[in-house]
């Protein structure tokens, strides 16, 4: 496991302490029965903590704490499941930053750093991740094409887009078109349509899969606060609830269940934070490692997603207990930037395989 700094600990039992207290589950319950996209109240809290500018250089406002900390926040939030666009700001903050405009720099990252601007990541063009096909052309400075399930589609001031020759800054607004997706695990996405959009050219396709790696490190780290919160729940129940006159927890075949969940969630966990710290090193190495802590995150999330379900027994399959919103929330992630068969066959690719 990652050893964190003196920062980096405050940093992480802060975020647990404000979503237990300001972001429980609950909280997610009623932004999903609303129909509302985001809390923005929640998200101008995040904002003035500092979180969305943790990956955000200190000459633009963020205080550059690095992807692991990020990730930690995020850890924290997975736990709760809240809803918060950090996961896409961070990466998109990156590519402004990693790009070759500096004036793009100079107008979007103090504003993101701020919690001002949510600005997202625009990649996908079918319902399988595959960053390296895009139909999405560039004429003359002005970009077309269409984006699938969008993060954070729906309120996002500036999307990072990918096209055929590399990434692209497109701001809302003249060419573009959201609609609003509706997904099972209740979270905000869009399909983003770009007819004829003035857009600004950030980088090549090694800048695309750049900072695709870097939303796919989040990813796994929300999926890790995700699984460890699914295993404690269930191991909290499974010590409560009697059966045949003793606790579930007694039950030998049970017991071997959870220490199966647990020893998986202990390799996440490595596997994860390894990945964050390449980033921050910038080791040669960043796309085994995300590959890696992807489809370990993958496989890992929804084991413990589908064991909470089973093991809370009949309670487990109704939306009043917590087990499905858990269940929904790993689906959709295990998608997002490649599923666990995805990320085995790219690791073995990358090893010569």
């Amino acid at each position: 496991m990652a050893v964190l700094n003196d920062e980096q600990t405050m940093l992480r039992d802060m975020a647990r302490e404000w979503a237990d207290n300001e972001s429980p589950v609950t909280a997610f319950r009623r932004l999903r029965d609303s129909g509302d996209a985001l809390d923005d109240a929640a998200w101008q809290e995040m904002g003035q903590m500092g979180w969305a500018g943790i990956v955000v250089p200190e000459a633009h406002g963020g205080s550059a704490f690095g992807y692991l900390s990020l990730g930690l926040v995020i850890e924290q939030m997975g736990r709760n499941l809240a809803a918060s666009p950090l996961a896409s700001t961070g990466p998109a903050a990156t590519a402004i930053d990693m790009g070759s405009d500096d004036a793009a720099k100079r107008e979007w990252l103090p504003r993101i750093a701020t919690g001002e601007a949510i600005v997202t990541l625009a990649i996908d063009e079918g319902p399988v991740h595959d960053p390296a096909t895009s139909a999405t052309m560039v004429e003359d400075g002005m970009l077309t094409g269409t984006k699938l399930f969008v993060a954070e589609g729906d309120v996002a001031v500036a999307f990072v887009v990918s096209a055929v020759d590399g990434l692209y800054l497109v701001a809302a607004g003249e060419g573009v078109t959201v609609a609003a997706r509706h997904m099972a695990d209740g979270r905000s996405h869009a399909q983003v349509t770009f007819a004829r959009a003035p857009a600004i050219r950030l980088g090549g396709p090694d800048l695309t899969i750049a900072i695709v790696d870097r939303a796919t490190a989040l990813v796994a780290a929300e999926m890790l606060g995700l699984a460890e919160q699914a295993f404690a729940t269930t191991n909290d129940y499974l010590k409560t609830r009697v059966q045949f006159g003793q606790p579930l927890s007694t039950f030998q075949a049970l017991q071997h269940r959870m220490a199966k969940m647990f020893t998986e969630l202990e390799l996440m966990r490595s596997v994860v934070e390894a990945a964050l710290e390449a980033i921050d090193a910038r080791r040669s190495d960043i796309d085994q490692a995300v590959s890696l802590a992807k489809a370990v995150g993958s496989e890992t999330s929804k084991l413990v997603s589908r064991e909470m379900v089973q093991l809370h027994g009949g309670i487990g399959m109704t939306d009043e207990h917590d087990a499905g919103l858990y269940l929904k929330r790993a689906a959709t992630l295990e998608t997002m930037w490649g599923n666990a068969a995805y990320h085995r066959e790219r690791f073995a690719r990358l090893n010569g395989y």
